[in-house]
Formats: structure tokens, C-alpha cells, sequence
């Protein structure tokens, strides 16, 4: 079975390499050596050229000698700042932690650690197993901009199991949002606050109206926020430029646009009522996904755990994943807790039996004859 101590030299070897998006370039150099290690050749892709990193999405293809379908398996290598100088500390209590001052890298490493584990073990017992696909991508943080420009072409799997959620072993989600960012520039005309404000056109306070008029939170099958606001020189001057960015999310594609459409019209108007010039860029970053419980990639993902002693839970999920780049191209997937706890924070942990039990996930899903 899963070698614990070989994973957690392993976890906190690949911790200790700093990999924000965009500059992974050493992650995946390790990543691919250790692939190497098992005789297990690695092609990386030129995504970091398209996106502007340092490093490709990181593909391969394993043969596991059975005649069966193949099945993905995927994490992501980039993790969220601060993350320089990154240290894994392991408690007497099994829990592991950054020393405080960084995040630990669980996300995703826990994932891409259960994963090479789950194939060294395979490899070494000289077993014959299913034919396993792994694709380790880039800048998943950045709206899972690697694996918008994965090596598809080579991909051959029609399921595929994401390590990369949080929660307890033995969930995973098969739902998941559209994601649209939206940003807008106000335009407006610069006066004296104090000797002549009325020929100015104040952008702020524009602005502000405008997103007093926007309803934030969940409600109506979307999710609404203003996230950052960004606009005046002084205090006595009437601000000329203001800018503003928000997000909109629905696991309804045609909700989520459906509302931006809302939200540019009140911008529209209320622009219009106050003279200012009005500029909106909106993106797309992942589009909704819904994959079926009752899919075989479902129901193996819940005979496994079973098997496992692990109560198995298929939920759904607000946050985006590689997985939203996968469905579209018709390789059904999951996303799987492997371990991470408190996310995109200094806060982070994982835990040596949970590491340990998402390894065992892993090679367990790559032996299953379902």
C-alpha cells in the first residue's frame, strides 16, 4: 500500500519549491523527475508560452498493461501568495503547517503527492492496472488558465478525477459554476472641490451610486460581489477617473449572463445621469459544469471509498477548477478532497492521515476494473 513516510518526505520536498502561477517552472522540473524515476516519460506543452509563464502543462501517459479505458487523473502545481520560501512543518499530532508567515501549499500539492505516490506504488509492485492519464497544469489559481490550453489533442481519457478540493476524503464535487470577472472605468472631469465643483463630473461618486444599486450575495441562482474600488488624487479635488471590479457566478451559464446584462445596464444609466464616460470589460473564465451522480465516473469514485471504509459524498462546489476546462471537452470528471484545509491562507494545513488517505484514493481509483 501508500509508503506514508515516502509521501510526506515527498509533500514536504515539493513544498519547499516556490511555484506561484506563472512561474512553475521548478515545480515542474521536480514533478517530471520524479515521473522520470518510474520510467514514466513527460511532455510538457507550451502553455507558459501562451499565458505568458515560465513553464507548460506537464502530460503523460502510463500503461498499466490491462485493456481498459484510461482514466485521467490531474492537480495543479501553481499554488496562491505569499508563498516564497515555504516550509512544511509536521505537529506530534500529524497535522502540517507553514511556519505562519506563508501558505502551506496543500492546494494542490496534497493532490499532485497522492498522485505520484498512487503510481510509485503501482510501479514497484510490478502490477498490471488500468491506463492511467496525469496532467499536472499551470496557473490553475488564475482562472485555470493552464488547462484552458492543455494538450487535448493527446488526451485520450473520457473521465478524470481533479485532486484538488477541500473537505474530508471521500467527497468530491461534480458541479460547478460560470465565473464572470467584470471590470469598469468611469470617466469623468476633474474640478476643484472646493472653488468650483459643479463643472466637475465626479467619477466616484458615480461609481458609488452605481454599486449601491447593484444587489450583492447569492440569491436568484447567482452570486453577485463588488471586490475592489479604485479611483481619486485628493481631497479637494473632484475625482476624474474611477474604476471598479466584481464578479458574477451561476451554475447557470445563461443566469450568469444574464445578469451581467443587468449589471451593465445599471451602470449604463447611471453613467448616463451623470455625464461620465463608462468603459465595461467582462471575461468569462470557466463556464458551468454539471456531471451527473449516477455517472460511472460517480459511482466508481463511490465504490472505491466504500471499499475504503469512507463514507462517500458527491456535492457541489462555488469555486472554479481545471475540472471546468475538462467537462467541456467531454471528459467527465470529479473533483476530489485530498487534504487541504483552509485555503489561500497563511492558515493552511493538511494532516499525515489525510495526505495518507488521498494516496490511497488514488491508487485505489487507478487499480478499480469498473
Amino acid at each position: 500500500m501508500v509508503n506514508q513516510e515516502r509521501l510526506i518526505d515527498l509533500f514536504k520536498e515539493l513544498v519547499s519549491i516556490d511555484s506561484p502561477s506563472l512561474h512553475e517552472r521548478q515545480m515542474c522540473d521536480a514533478i517530471k523527475s520524479k515521473l522520470e524515476e518510474l520510467g514514466i516519460e513527460a511532455y510538457e506543452d507550451n502553455a507558459g508560452e501562451i499565458i505568458g509563464g515560465n513553464s507548460g502543462n506537464l502530460y503523460a501517459y502510463i500503461d498499466g498493461g490491462l485493456d481498459l479505458e484510461p482514466i485521467m487523473f490531474s492537480s495543479h502545481m501553481d499554488t496562491v501568495e505569499p508563498s516564497h520560501g515555504k516550509k512544511a512543518i509536521v505537529h506530534e499530532d500529524g497535522k502540517i503547517t507553514s511556519d505562519g508567515t506563508t501558505v502551506l501549499g496543500s492546494d494542490d500539492l496534497a493532490g499532485v503527492c497522492a498522485i505520484i505516490e498512487a503510481l510509485r506504488v503501482l510501479k514497484e509492485n510490478g502490477e498490471k492496472f488500468r491506463p492511467v492519464e496525469t496532467v499536472f497544469t499551470v496557473s490553475e489559481e488564475t482562472h485555470c488558465m493552464g488547462a484552458s490550453h492543455a494538450p487535448f489533442e493527446r488526451i485520450k481519457s473520457k473521465e478524470c478525477y481533479v485532486f484538488d478540493l477541500s473537505g474530508d476524503i471521500g467527497e468530491a464535487s461534480n458541479k460547478a459554476p460560470t465565473i464572470i470577472t467584470y471590470t469598469v472605468s468611469l470617466h469623468g472631469k476633474a474640478a476643484h472641490a472646493a472653488f468650483k465643483p459643479e463643472s466637475g463630473v465626479h467619477a466616484l461618486k458615480c461609481a458609488a451610486e452605481t454599486i449601491s444599486k447593484i444587489r450583492c450575495g447569492k440569491y436568484d441562482g447567482v452570486t453577485v460581489n463588488i471586490g475592489t474600488i479604485n479611483g481619486g488624487t485628493a481631497t479637494n479635488v473632484v475625482a476624474e477617473h474611477t474604476v471598479f471590479t466584481g464578479e458574477v457566478r451561476s451554475f447557470d451559464n445563461s443566469l450568469a449572463q444574464n445578469k451581467l446584462n443587468e449589471i451593465t445596464d445599471i451602470i449604463n444609466t447611471v453613467a448616463s445621469q451623470y455625464g461620465a464616460e463608462v468603459k465595461i470589460e467582462s471575461e468569462t473564465c470557466v463556464e458551468a459544469y454539471n456531471v451527473n451522480e449516477n455517472h460511472p465516473v460517480a459511482e466508481r469514485f463511490k465504490k472505491v471509498c466504500s471499499q475504503m471504509g469512507l463514507e462517500p459524498s458527491i456535492v457541489e462546489t462555488y469555486g472554479g477548477s481545471d475540472n471546468n476546462q475538462y467537462v467541456p471537452k467531454g471528459i467527465n470528471g470529479l473533483v476530489v478532497s485530498c487534504g487541504m484545509n483552509n485555503c489561500h491562507s497563511c492558515d493552511e494545513y493538511t494532516t499525515v492521515s489525510q495526505l495518507t488517505n488521498a494516496a490511497e484514493l488514488a491508487l485505489n481509483l487507478m487499480r478499480s476494473k469498473d
